[in-house]
């Protein structure tokens, strides 16, 4: 089923979490260890993010440095796929972002989707580089996600980028994008990102999946100014526990995003990770609640290969 049809056909809050694929070397149990436990709260769907390439510097005994370009974590089409037959009552949402790809290899992606009866599509830019200030786009790439949703809805409708093949099949993605409830951390400001997101939704998405925040009212403004600039899709609300005493150090850096104050006093009164990760446990369930209140279509949680503290949040809520 499509995320759209999961969202339409819903008469209550749905619950559904996101997967990292596991690093390279790595096997797939990590992931069905991560999905296991949290069955029992009927996940309507579960999104598998996509990892570019990264430039790192191997020194050698010479003092030289050999660049050399690696993927931490591959195989997301794979276990999109793993994840689809093992777990047939779930839909899978596999990420596909801009960031090294050219538009002829997002073709291909989405080909091998569409051999695999995976119609769901979260389609994202991705960050910069690792190591760069700014995102470059491939050579014959897309430089922004709306480019990439026009892509899978020009094949929706037949359109590949060879004009010349015959006997085209269409393609059926359900579309998703990403919105910032704190705004994107290269917008100047957030009336210009939200022009962004709605040429998203104009270009054929058919929801929103916002970044973590952990203040509530971040949420509520941002699905208002929406809805004041014509964004009437749905808005699914992302949210991260807090599980170690860095958090409240790390995640505002990684993702420019605020932690209320009285969240930073009762990580601050911890004395070790067990602790901070009981307080995001219980913080996420009070935010959960409340948006449960407020009548979001779903609670998506970014799990980053952590299920337990999900399973106590969901335990609470659902």
């Amino acid at each position: 089923m499509k995320v759209i049809d999961h969202l339409r056909n819903a008469n209550k809050t749905l619950f559904s979490f996101e997967l990292l694929p596991p690093l390279k070397g790595h096997n797939i149990n990590g992931i069905y260890k991560t999905i296991d436990p949290l069955l029992e709260f009927n996940p309507s769907f579960i999104n598998i993010t996509y990892h570019q390439e990264e430039i790192v510097y191997k020194k050698h005994k010479s003092g030289l440095l050999e660049k050399k370009t690696i993927r931490k974590r591959p195989g997301t089409v794979a276990i999109s796929a793993a994840i689809k037959y093992k777990y047939p009552a779930v839909d899978v949402v596999p990420h596909l972002i801009c960031g090294g790809f050219t538009c002829e290899d997002t073709e291909y992606a989405l080909i091998d989707f569409h051999f695999l009866g995976i119609n769901n599509i979260l389609a994202l830019r991705g960050d910069a580089p690792k190591g760069f200030r700014a995102f470059i786009p491939e050579k014959e790439g897309h430089p922004f996600a709306s480019d990439l949703v026009k892509q899978i809805i020009n094949m929706n409708k037949g359109h590949y980028l060879d004009e010349e093949m015959e006997n085209i099949a269409a393609t059926d993605f359900c579309v998703g994008v990403a919105g910032y409830p704190e705004k994107h951390i290269e917008s100047p400001n957030i009336t210009s990102d939200l022009t962004y997101l709605k040429l998203k939704i104009d270009s054929g998405a058919e929801y929103i999946t916002t970044q973590m925040f952990f203040d509530n009212e971040k949420y509520f403004s941002f699905v208002k100014r929406c809805r004041e600039a014509g964004i009437t899709v749905p808005i699914i609300p992302g949210l991260k526990p807090i599980t170690h005493l860095n958090d409240i150090r790390s995640l505002p850096q990684v993702f420019n995003i605020d932690i209320p104050e009285d969240l930073v006093r009762e990580i601050q009164k911890c004395e070790n990770n067990e602790q901070a990760f009981h307080v995001g446990v219980e913080w996420a369930i009070h935010q959960s609640r409340e948006l449960v209140k407020f009548g979001v279509p779903v609670l998506h949680y970014f799990t980053i290969g952590i299920s337990e503290n999900i399973r106590q949040i969901a335990k609470a809520v659902f």
